[in-house]
């Protein structure tokens, strides 16, 4: 083998060592649930007395109230699951199937180095545009529940954040998801229209899909 074959053959396996840590973790054997009824892992526990006083102290919002009632329930082609999570930090959970947009979805986890990387992008771009695009990022089968509230607090989140404990996000219809960080994108009528498994490097990055995806003015 040459030196210069050597060297791709170790560049192509850095490249692919960097991609298999940022790989969702495969959901758990025996889930003990994630449907409509908020039914959840007992293993990941997204609501400690030490994650509330992190949250509070960091000025996390609170997960957003349902949005919808009554006849207006009825499930959305092409939306998000059906599936209810947890508010991490504390506070009410949220029916996935109940948000509408415009809304930005963003999957990450305290073990992804590029999500570490983005989260502050993610909380600029929440500062700019939260009046017009909403955001809520999915702490996804985090079991290091205190680096990830770490993790927020440091990227000085204020957006609301859940909890993807069970990680139905892995086997989503509509808004699946195979590697981290993905972001999704819901309309107004709470269909899911764009899935992205990319890092966001910039806030015009995110604006720019907004923009192309979701229709809104920025």
């Amino acid at each position: 083998m040459t030196r210069r074959a050597a060297r791709a053959g170790a560049s192509v396996g850095g490249l692919l060592l960097t991609l298999a840590a940022c790989a969702p973790s495969p959901p758990s054997a025996e889930p003990t649930g994630t449907g409509g009824s908020g039914a959840r892992s007992a293993a990941i526990d997204v609501d400690t007395p030490a994650l509330r006083a992190a949250k509070k102290a960091a000025g996390i919002a609170d997960c957003p109230a349902p949005g919808r009632t009554g006849s207006d329930a009825a499930l959305v082609a092409d939306g998000l699951p059906d599936a209810t999570l947890p508010c991490f930090g504390g506070g009410r959970d949220v029916r996935l199937a109940d948000l509408r947009g415009p809304l930005v979805l963003n999957v990450w986890a305290s073990y992804c180095a590029p999500c570490r990387t983005e989260m502050p992008l993610l909380e600029q771009f929440h500062r700019r545009y939260g009046a017009k695009v909403g955001l809520i990022g999915v702490d996804f089968q985090d079991p290091q529940t205190g680096s990830a509230m770490q993790l927020a607090t440091r990227s000085e989140v204020t957006y609301p954040l859940v909890a993807d404990v069970d990680g139905l996000f892995a086997s989503a219809e509509r808004a699946r998801v195979i590697g981290l960080p993905t972001t999704i994108l819901v309309d107004a009528d709470g269909r899911v229209v764009r899935t992205e498994a990319v890092e966001i490097t910039s806030v015009e990055q995110l604006a720019d899909l907004v923009r192309r995806y979701l229709g809104v003015d920025l």
